[in-house]
């Protein structure tokens, strides 16, 4: 009945009191202006206060909030991961502007102490971290020249996350990670490095084949020397094999036919041996034409040279008295 008054008392537990609100309906149907639900997404958090001040965090779920009371959805916090890039534009030791982009995953407490210390205590977190991250990389590149820069990435990261770590958790946040994922010099710098590394490469190319080059003509210059000794070795053992027949074909001529002397067996072989050159000579393929004297007397003046030339050798060689 309309006259009937029904009192609404709120329990200590919610559910409990959300069942008696319901139960109330069926005799009060302006109980629906006394109460509201919220539904927080899960990875966030939502902060209730009463009259202004704290109340306590809705969880992921259905939660009950009740406005006629002064309770209301004062604003919500993500727990899950978030990532921040900051670009940092300083100056290294050798006066070398460059732009430092600093990556930093981060996130905030589940335990409510420190929620509540990432609500109420810090405005801008992410301003805050920008803040860190600039004086960190600002204090330390300076110090490094710019071709160790790109060499001391980690030290610049791990000395950012040190420091944010330090700061940032009395405000309930948990530093994750902290990346240096880009040093970009100015351009003409990028292409003065190009070109200095460039220079570097050819002249230790120009070295390389020079040195390759030596090497050839050392070995080539080896090889030939080994090839006319080889050469050499050859001809004197060739001497000494022909110089060995011809004595026992002497030997065997003067004792097949008498009256002949060694002199004229040796022009005779020698006559043999020059037309038997001749001979080669013009069969050989790719042979060019030799103009030599072909009677009888230019094989016995070609004997007297010869033998002309071992009397002076053997004259030169002999101990002087």
């Amino acid at each position: 009945h309309n006259s009937t008054r029904i009192r609404v008392r709120r329990p200590n537990r919610p559910l409990v009191f959300f069942f008696d609100c319901v139960r109330a309906r069926v005799f009060h149907p302006s109980i629906d202006d006394m109460i509201c639900f919220t539904c927080v997404p899960t990875g966030t958090i939502q902060v209730v206060q009463q009259c202004g001040k704290f109340s306590h965090f809705a969880r992921p779920g259905c939660q009950i909030i009740i406005p006629c009371t002064g309770q209301g959805i004062a604003g919500s916090i993500s727990t899950r991961i978030q990532s921040l890039d900051v670009e940092v534009e300083t100056k290294t030791r050798d006066n070398v502007f460059v732009n430092i982009v600093v990556s930093t995953q981060y996130m905030v407490l589940s335990e409510e102490n420190h929620l509540y210390d990432a609500f109420y205590k810090l405005t801008d977190s992410r301003a805050q971290i920008r803040s860190y991250v600039f004086d960190v990389v600002r204090s330390t590149v300076p110090r490094i020249k710019l071709d160790d820069v790109f060499e001391s990435k980690e030290e610049i990261a791990q000395s950012v996350k040190e420091m944010l770590t330090k700061a940032m958790q009395d405000f309930g946040y948990q530093i994750i990670n902290t990346l240096v994922t880009d040093i970009a010099p100015d351009a003409r710098v990028k292409q003065a490095m190009n070109e200095i590394n460039a220079a570097q490469r050819a002249r230790v190319a120009a070295q390389d084949r020079a040195e390759a080059d030596k090497i050839m003509v050392v070995k080539a210059a080896e090889a030939d020397a080994e090839s006319k000794y080889l050469a050499g070795t050859g001809m004197a053992r060739q001497r000494q094999a022909i110089i060995a027949g011809l004595r026992e074909s002497v030997v065997d001529f003067q004792s097949e036919i008498t009256g002949i002397s060694s002199k004229d067996v040796l022009d005779l072989m020698m006559m043999t041996q020059y037309y038997d050159t001749l001979k080669d000579i013009g069969t050989s393929k790719g042979s060019n034409t030799i103009f030599l004297p072909s009677g009888p007397g230019a094989v016995a003046d070609a004997a007297n040279a010869i033998r002309n030339g071992m009397m002076q050798a053997h004259a030169a060689n002999a101990p002087s008295r």
